[in-house]
């Protein structure tokens, strides 16, 4: 089994948004309590110049009415998957600082961090007097957040449940940093693309049975209510473990054995995609060994949050559609 600290920092680094639960808890405990004191936040943008600043309501993913300063803004996305989000939206150029693995769409990566999405420089964070804080709820800390938001800093969040969620909290990113229009160009193609996955994938009589494997040892998968289980959907495939609604459960081997599923797909990191199909090959009677439907698809852009989202799905359909047909 990897020790405990190589398991966090490939799941960090491929799926920031997965940890949940009371391993993150424990995390954002350890933060909150050992963080330096910070002093509260300076006034921000146009409002440190002391002149009057005119607010306007907005509303976030968690129906929340935020009060903010009309655009542009100073912004800070607090994950890699709300970073890109406001880009698609047309906000870039207000995005002052974001975390580590921001890396879509390609200007993000020129935006300053400070942090990833468990640990923030704080100084660093109030020294650039952001009028917003875009946070994601699925990720993170929220101890860190909740002190973001007790030194008077707003902060918005974004919540995906479903890739269907995605159009409407991009929609509402438009409103937030008054770019509407892009941010409705880009919602209806994200519309369009996830209709035409779906139709594509709605002639299948029954759909295969998938275990989505995010970590081998001990197996993570993820649950029902995760975004990548709606992607499995997309694709005309159903999550095996549906039923659990921790968002990254750990399974055993016989829980698995017991489900049999049609079919295996390991999104491995880097080249440990090998070592992870010999794992489950030692296991011939399982379906998926047995009709040789093990995929190994490290494509991180499935585990981003955000538009690109989308278009690893669509990957992944075609990859499941090839199984299907036996050429792989």
């Amino acid at each position: 089994m990897p020790s405990g600290s190589l398991l966090l920092r490939a799941m960090s680094r491929l799926r920031p948004w997965l940890l949940t639960g009371a391993a993150l808890a424990q995390a954002a405990s350890v933060a909150a309590v050992g963080g330096a004191p910070v002093r509260r936040a300076p006034a921000s943008g146009a409002a440190a110049s002391g002149a009057h600043v005119a607010t306007r309501t907005v509303v976030d993913d968690l129906g929340r009415a935020l009060r903010v300063p009309a655009p542009p803004l100073r912004i800070v996305g607090l994950a890699p998957g709300v970073t890109e989000m406001l880009f698609a939206a047309g906000a870039g150029a207000q995005v002052v600082a974001t975390v580590e693995y921001s890396v879509e769409p390609p200007a993000a990566r020129r935006v300053p961090r400070i942090g990833d999405g468990y640990a923030l420089d704080m100084e660093r964070l109030l020294a650039l007097r952001p009028d917003v804080i875009v946070a994601w709820t699925g990720g993170g800390n929220p101890a860190q957040r909740a002190r973001i938001a007790s030194l008077g800093i707003t902060v918005y969040q974004q919540e995906l449940r479903r890739l269907n969620d995605i159009a409407p909290a991009l929609r509402r990113l438009g409103v937030l940093a008054g770019t509407t229009a892009t941010a409705q160009a880009g919602a209806t193609a994200i519309e369009r693309r996830l209709a035409q996955l779906r139709r594509g994938a709605s002639g299948a009589a029954h759909p295969q049975s998938a275990l989505l494997q995010i970590w081998n040892r001990p197996i993570y998968t993820v649950g029902g209510r995760q975004l990548l289980s709606d992607a499995l959907s997309v694709c005309g495939a159903r999550n095996v473990f549906g039923d659990l609604t921790e968002a990254a459960p750990v399974v055993d081997v016989e829980a698995v054995l017991a489900r049999d599923p049609d079919v295996i797909i390991m999104v491995a990191p880097g080249a440990r995609g090998a070592a992870w199909t010999a794992d489950w090959q030692r296991f011939p009677g399982l379906a998926a060994v047995r009709h040789r439907r093990l995929l190994v698809f490290d494509d991180q852009a499935l585990t981003r949050p955000g538009p690109s989202m989308v278009e690893a799905t669509a990957r992944l359909c075609e990859r499941l559609a090839a199984l299907n047909r036996g050429s792989y």
